[in-house]
């Protein structure tokens, strides 16, 4: 199944996305919140070719065809509600038909979706607005730059929880790095009064914004983005994939042999 049809499969309603891949595996073997995090949520996407190997050598119940990225889910949901606008002026269809969209049946004033950003610098979430009023007319985009903390307080977090509930979004962004954001999504997840999915999507943030390039086409495609973000920043990535991919290899065959 490729990407895009399996994201088509996601429900409507109140879902929490949150993707994984090696690095992500690994810190889930030693943080139990995270690996809770991971564990609990409503749909976990491989985002990584290591992931979908790992899932076939492991002969594991859920065996993904293809990586899903957390950009793939970006642009996927994106374009979706970007589109609904049009399906719906084009079609008008009667109130309460099928193809009213969801966020429509939810509001039925509402003229455009509405989707959050937490997350970032201000400066990223500025360069995030102006873009995407280009690319997605359709859409209003709201943000929330969350103080820079190893750990948010009690205010902060009621802070950013206030600011999803009383927009009532049509979707959300959070863009804290992991595994900070997958954490703080599944403990404040029954918090959320969104009818909406919610994912927690990292760099996709500064990829966006171009403040961080991606890879090459040739590279995505065979699952080397890991290998170019390293190249981009040696030093600071080294622990990450020079220790952390070996490290993953022998977790995976431990686990092989539990």
């Amino acid at each position: 199944m490729e990407c895009r049809e399996l994201l088509w499969t996601i429900p409507d309603g109140k879902v929490l996305i949150n993707t994984i891949n090696a690095y992500s595996y690994n810190v889930a073997r030693k943080d139990s919140s995270f690996a809770d995090a991971l564990t609990g949520c409503d749909v976990l996407l491989s985002d990584g070719t290591s992931i979908v190997l790992a899932c076939r050598f492991l002969r594991a119940k859920s065996r993904p065809k293809h990586r899903c990225t957390g950009w793939d889910l970006f642009r996927f949901e994106m374009e979706k509600l970007n589109g609904s606008v049009y399906s719906f002026l084009a079609s008008q269809p009667a109130e309460g038909s099928s193809q009213v969209p969801y966020w429509k049946k939810r509001n039925p004033d509402r003229v455009k979706p509405k989707v959050i950003f937490v997350g970032s610098t201000e400066k990223v979430l500025s360069l995030i607005r102006e873009k995407a009023a280009k690319e997605f007319p359709n859409i209003e985009v709201l943000t929330y730059s969350p103080p820079f903390k190893n750990e948010l307080s009690r205010e902060d977090n009621d802070a950013i929880v206030k600011f999803i509930n009383d927009n009532d979004p049509d979707l959300v962004w959070i863009g804290m790095s992991a595994p900070k954001q997958e954490k703080w999504s599944f403990s404040h997840w029954h918090e959320l009064d969104i009818h909406c999915h919610l994912g927690s999507i990292g760099a996709v943030f500064d990829f966006y914004a171009g403040t961080m390039p991606r890879a090459p086409l040739f590279m995505q495609r065979f699952g080397m983005e890991w290998l170019f973000r390293w190249m981009k920043e040696p030093r600071r990535l080294f622990p990450r994939y020079g220790i952390g991919n070996p490290s993953f290899i022998w977790n995976i065959i431990t686990e092989s042999f539990e």
